[in-house]
């Protein structure tokens, strides 16, 4: 009889034991999920997932909207500086909706520190004086200097200051006007009437 027919050796229970021993203790053994590692899975993909998107498109500012003027009690005449925004249309022709949401009348003022009667008209304004003549106008403001270039390209042109002007709704220059005064303190009675023509037509 050859060796290979010998049936194999049987372990001894020492062997078995060890064996069974050494089993039962890992799947005894308590497990301890750290939570690290799933933390670190979240922010990894939540970085990935953030450099991977496109970053948002860039649109140009939109047109800036003149923004209201401080309401004067009724029946005052309001003075409000113009925005400094390079399209004069732009912003005569959001002042325009405004002042007629408040229901009152919008006129282009454009003067000048050096022009003798427009002075005496802005004063005046400001005093209240006109108040009783214009009970709902606003008189948007103008530097003939330091605006002359965005108030030409939008047709605010004249030879003569103080410019008034009734806007047409796109902002640009409806070609009703008065231009020029008188010197000294009469200025404010012979512009007066001839500014209450312009809003009557």
């Amino acid at each position: 009889m050859s060796l290979a027919a010998w049936p194999a050796p049987r372990e001894g229970t020492s062997g078995l034991r060890r064996r069974f021993s050494s089993a039962d203790a890992r799947a005894a053994r308590p497990r301890h999920h750290s939570p690290v590692r799933p933390l670190f899975v979240i922010l990894t993909c939540a970085a990935l997932l953030a450099c991977s998107r496109d970053p948002a498109p860039q649109t140009a500012p939109a047109a800036p909207i003149a923004a209201p003027a401080p309401t004067p009690p009724a029946g005052h005449v309001r003075l409000i500086p113009a925005p400094d925004y390079p399209d004069a249309a732009v912003v005569i022709s959001d002042q325009l909706a405004l002042s007629q949401q408040a229901n009152r009348k919008l006129i282009v003022y454009v003067g000048a520190p050096w022009c003798e009667p427009c002075q005496y008209f802005h004063k005046a304004a400001e005093a209240g004086e006109l108040d009783s003549a214009f009970p709902d106008l606003d008189l948007l403001v103008f530097d003939s200097e330091r605006d002359s270039e965005r108030l030409s390209k939008a047709g605010y042109v004249s030879k003569w200051i103080p410019l008034l002007v009734v806007p047409g709704i796109d902002g640009r220059s409806s070609g009703k006007h008065i231009e020029g005064s008188i010197k000294g303190p009469g200025a404010v009675k012979q512009i007066t009437p001839r500014l209450q023509a312009l809003l009557a037509l």
